[in-house]
């Protein structure tokens, strides 16, 4: 189980309301204990922070960027790992590409792998709503399909 504290519950509003809250938490907390040098100092984290954050949205748009556009390793395990409410750059993070945009209403992306499965990612305010795996025939063997597929006949000996 992973100990890893998840925002994903909180609406994209609620998000940046506790971020700024943070900020001004933090700005009053150093003017109480050190005056105007805690402000600059609060400051000067808050701004860290936020440079932060810019270059890892920056760091994961140059990876996706030098990767074929709408392709993974693995369709198979991207629909496995994507859950409701993740941000698109956490889907980029993901898939290590940038998507291939289906359609404009709803928003509409696909990400596939060499085998054919293909899978689909409905964004709603730039969030994950949905998404489908698409399995593609290439990775089917025609002999385990037919075993898979129902029998009409009896076995023998039952």
């Amino acid at each position: 189980m992973s100990a890893k504290l998840s925002f994903q519950r909180f609406s994209a509003k609620a998000q940046t309301a506790l971020g700024w809250t943070l900020a001004a938490l933090a700005v009053t907390a150093g003017y109480v204990g050190y005056g105007w040098p805690g402000v600059m100092l609060a400051l000067t984290v808050v701004v860290f922070w936020l440079l932060l954050q810019f270059s890892q949205a920056l760091r994961t748009l140059r990876i996706a960027s030098q990767r074929p556009v709408g392709k993974v390793p693995s369709a198979v395990m991207l629909n496995a790992k994507l859950h409701a409410g993740m941000r698109l750059p956490q889907v980029l993070r993901l898939t290590l590409s940038l998507g291939r945009k289906l359609s404009d209403e709803p928003e509409v992306w696909a990400w596939a792998d060499d085998e054919g499965s293909e899978v689909h990612v409905q964004l709603q305010g730039s969030r994950v709503a949905q998404w489908a795996l698409h399995r593609g025939r290439a990775d089917i063997d025609p002999e385990v399909d037919q075993a898979a597929a129902p029998r009409t006949e009896p076995q023998p000996g039952t």
